[in-house]
């Protein structure tokens, strides 16, 4: 269910739409057993965007040439990032993250990094196609990219929840790992929708598939199977949602004969 703090109109026309992929997104958020609430329409129409732009953007690293490695076999593109002694990139001085960011798609067989990285990585493409540019040069002016560590502007967090969205990341836990392996420990993954999760060095799978080629890397005699945590990660939707690029957000389609809409004082909201 989503609630929306201030008073919200629709349109019900056949005029506009949100993109199939969208829509996608807010037929989850509606369906959903939990409740979300949303300020104003504007963070829920900027929430729908960024979310099927993460999925988005991780389908774009699936498919592209960019490699696993663990972070002493790391490497990226020189004339955008210095590789640092732990294996992660810092962002030149003389590019802009804006830049940077672009390039790990553009040229993406001159990249290696590990799983957490290319989570990292799609967060941050993501959001540089929702907002502002030169906002987003501005708040992640000093990018370093290794492992979790991200700019406090992107707003991460971990929290306890069983019910997640496309865009959101996920962590399958490999319990019995192979200690020659450590690499193995675990994945992570954006949920896609539809059943499928992208993980970088697996691909694009099912839970059942990644949990799978999970248990492949255990260690020898081991009987305890990966699983994943009922745990999810999320970029800051609500705090980004301010410095979104002008795109049609003011309007949110409805199809009133697929959803019921309700109000209580200035609230409105959306359940099927």
């Amino acid at each position: 269910m989503i609630r929306v703090l201030s008073p919200i109109n629709f349109d019900v026309s056949s005029s506009f739409s949100l993109p199939a992929s969208e829509q996608r997104i807010l037929d989850a958020l509606v369906s959903s057993p939990k409740l979300y609430t949303y300020a104003n329409k504007h963070q829920l129409r900027f929430e729908i965007a960024l979310r099927d732009r993460i999925v988005r953007a991780a389908g774009e690293l699936a498919k592209s040439r960019a490699r696993f490695a663990i972070f002493r076999f790391s490497r990226c593109n020189s004339d955008f990032w210095t590789r640092d002694e732990r294996g992660g990139f810092r962002l030149r001085p003389d590019v802009t993250a804006s830049e940077a960011i672009q390039d790990i798609f553009v040229h993406s067989e001159r990249y290696a990094f590990e799983c957490a990285t290319a989570i990292v990585i799609v967060f941050y493409k993501a959001v540089l196609d929702v907002i502002d540019p030169a906002a987003f040069n501005r708040l992640f002016a000093d990018l370093l990219l290794y492992d979790w560590h991200t700019d406090r502007d992107l707003g991460i967090q971990t929290k306890k929840d069983e019910h997640f969205l496309p865009g959101d990341c996920l962590y399958f836990k490999n319990p019995e790992f192979d200690p020659l392996t450590p690499q193995w420990q675990g994945e992570n993954a954006i949920y896609l929708g539809d059943g499928f999760f992208y993980g970088h060095g697996i691909g694009i799978q099912t839970a059942d598939g990644i949990i799978a080629a999970l248990n492949r890397k255990r260690k020898q005699g081991a009987t305890k199977s990966a699983y994943l945590l009922p745990d999810i990660t999320q970029v800051d939707f609500a705090y980004l949602s301010q410095f979104a690029r002008g795109f049609d957000e003011f309007r949110l389609p409805i199809r009133r004969s697929s959803l019921i809409v309700g109000t209580l004082g200035s609230a409105t909201f959306l359940h099927r």
